[in-house]
């Protein structure tokens, strides 16, 4: 029986494999007016169309607790009603087709206000439809960048509650899972680092105060959130500058900070961690190839007990099977992969002799 589509059981929920859509922003929300940051006829297709390919699990791209964490204008965010209302058609639509609906909540912190990739990603100011970012300290993310502005202590609170309102929200839209994101530079990231949280108050300094932010946001989304219903938490294993820039140990976040995070995060309730890496610091290149990302969510899920989720080019049925089948990790993200072949699960499961889930309008065309 293959490992890979052997339904995993979290609190009470079943999801029917380990194969998993990552988030990916789409940068495809409305901008101005009533429907800015809802998602649309867009988003509704993008989704529901990996949920008829069969992924277990469809994790909606990164969505903005508040206007100003946004990293684009077109950046979708749950915030008011119009938004909520809108992503509730999308979970019901997942939940019919079979899939667990899941949504990452987030804020872009320093990286925010910027242009959509295509349209030159580079900052916004606010006579362009941009807005000043903040972050924890008042470090530009890069070379054009404005310095943020450093966040108050009461700011931070007001964040933090951000967060607990649309993890609440999210639940009254169906959704079954709820993702913390503290990974690719965004704002959780930004405190958590070394490399860009120069604080010297009781969110700066040591590894205690650093990880106070995260824990505080999975502790106020955890008080909205069942207790029968996960939380997962997305984090970047390394920030990669030890072996990338030469700045020497300890300029940033490394392997075995995520492992005393995620020991941490599971006595606050968290159920899975999403490991991924780098996004803090501008041009870092990582070493890229299949599955590259892999060893540092099995480190997490060795040395903390954690159950992780593994992404970073893994595009083959086999290469997934093995990464799962082995416990290297318990579930598998795919992200690119899924937008070139959204029938990606049906295929590997006709691989690893599985059956495949197709909806019933479309068996007759797969005997």
């Amino acid at each position: 029986m293959s490992a890979l589509f052997t339904p995993l059981v979290m609190r009470s929920l079943e999801i029917r494999n380990r194969v998993w859509m990552a988030p990916m922003c789409q940068y495809s929300a409305p901008v101005g007016g009533a429907h800015t940051a809802a998602p649309g006829d867009w988003h509704f297709t993008h989704l529901s169309t990996r949920a008829v390919g069969g992924a277990g699990l469809i994790m909606t791209e990164g969505t903005a607790v508040t206007a100003a964490g946004r990293i684009t204008p077109a950046d979708l965010g749950l915030w008011n009603d119009t938004q909520q209302a809108a992503f509730q058609r999308i979970a019901q639509g997942l939940r019919t087709l079979g899939s667990v609906p899941a949504i990452q909540l987030t804020h872009a912190g320093r990286k925010a206000s910027t242009a959509r990739p295509w349209d030159g990603g580079t900052p916004l100011t606010p006579e362009y439809g941009g807005w000043h970012p903040v972050g924890p300290s008042p470090l530009p993310h890069g070379p054009g960048h404005p310095a943020p502005g450093e966040l108050t202590v009461p700011e931070i609170h007001q964040i933090v509650d951000d967060f607990a309102r649309a993890a609440r929200r999210a639940l009254d839209a169906g959704f079954q899972v709820v993702e913390v994101h503290g990974a690719h530079g965004y704002l959780i990231h930004q405190f958590l680092s070394p490399y860009t949280n120069r604080r010297g108050d009781q969110y700066g300094g040591s590894f205690s105060n650093r990880i106070r932010f995260a824990l505080e946001v999975v502790d106020a989304v955890r008080s909205v959130w069942p207790d029968d219903l996960p939380v997962f938490f997305r984090a970047s294993a390394t920030d990669w500058l030890e072996s990338s820039s030469g700045e020497g140990p300890g300029s940033g976040w490394e392997v075995e900070d995520t492992v005393r995070l995620s020991v941490e995060l599971l006595d606050h309730g968290v159920d899975l961690l999403d490991i991924s890496s780098g996004g803090v610091a501008p041009g870092i290149r990582k070493p890229v190839a299949p599955g590259y990302q892999v060893p540092f969510a099995t480190t997490v899920r060795h040395k903390s007990g954690a159950p992780v989720s593994a992404v970073g080019l893994i595009t083959d049925p086999h290469q997934a099977e093995h990464i799962v089948a082995t416990g290297q990790a318990d579930a598998v993200m795919l992200g690119r992969e899924l937008l070139r072949n959204p029938y990606w699960p049906h295929r590997a499961a006709r691989e690893l002799g599985a059956k495949p889930t197709w909806p019933q309008p479309y068996e007759m065309a797969h005997p």
